[in-house]
């Protein structure tokens, strides 16, 4: 289809790049690439951007979408309130499968939806991914799927998703590792001296890799092993 970019040809590459700065910039719909699954990108400080990604998708603001960004700067940027594990959990796994649930900057202008306070930040290791990010700034991304389905990892199957009501579909390829992020929950850390990291989902960053940093602050004894984190601990199906 006309709007569907084959990112390995240099022309199709540098044209659906340029239509993907442009149509998130009108609060339009991308799908892109990523090092886990297929991402449904928008504007994350758009709430016209995010409500048409949520319907998209099929969902409603009790399922807000996690942020992908492009750089560990973000973070302050982003996330207030920031146990010092979460500066060592990015510097041993981003750009990776690991999406940080932290505390949002109560000053930020935008609407996640239903978030509690809370933000899910991660840097993918996609390089398709990071351009548009360094264009473009923070990025509300969903997994590229109707809610209830299986997560896409390849545009083709993203595109058989969501069809017109994406803009720019960015093709890069099988998703390298085919598995969502692995989700954690930092926010019983601020301020409290026996708070735990939860871990919300196992996904294709491993709990025995996390442990090795996190050692005892990371609690599994929750552990979703599927795919249905809860409200602000997060969204679903593979959310990136």
């Amino acid at each position: 289809m006309a709007n569907l970019f084959d990112c390995a040809v240099d022309t199709d590459l540098l044209t659906g790049m340029r239509l993907a700065k442009i149509a998130i910039a009108r609060s339009q719909l991308v799908v892109m690439p990523t090092d886990t699954v297929y991402g449904l990108a928008a504007d994350a400080f758009s709430p016209v951007a995010v409500a048409a990604l949520l319907a998209a998708k099929g969902r409603g603001p009790q399922s807000p979408p996690p942020v992908l960004i492009g750089d560990k700067a973000a973070l302050n940027a982003l996330a207030t309130d920031i146990h010092p594990i979460a500066f060592e959990l990015a510097d041993a796994f981003w750009p990776g499968a690991l999406t940080l649930i932290l505390k949002a900057q109560p000053s930020l202008a935008w609407d996640l939806g239903e978030t509690r306070g809370t933000v899910a930040l991660r840097i993918p290791d996609h390089k398709i991914a990071l351009a548009l990010l360094a264009e473009t700034g923070p990025l509300a991304v969903s997994s590229a799927n109707l809610t209830g389905q299986p997560a896409a990892t390849t545009a083709a199957a993203a595109q058989a998703y969501l069809g017109k009501s994406v803009e720019v579909y960015l093709d890069g390829g099988v998703s390298p590792k085919g598995e969502s992020s692995t989700i954690l929950d930092l926010t019983g850390l601020s301020g409290s001296a026996t708070g735990k990291i939860l871990v919300v989902r196992s996904g294709a960053l491993s709990i025995d890799k996390i442990r090795r940093v996190a050692g005892e602050l990371l609690e599994t004894g929750g552990l979703i092993e599927a795919t249905e984190p809860t409200n602000q601990q997060m969204q679903q199906e593979g959310d990136n």
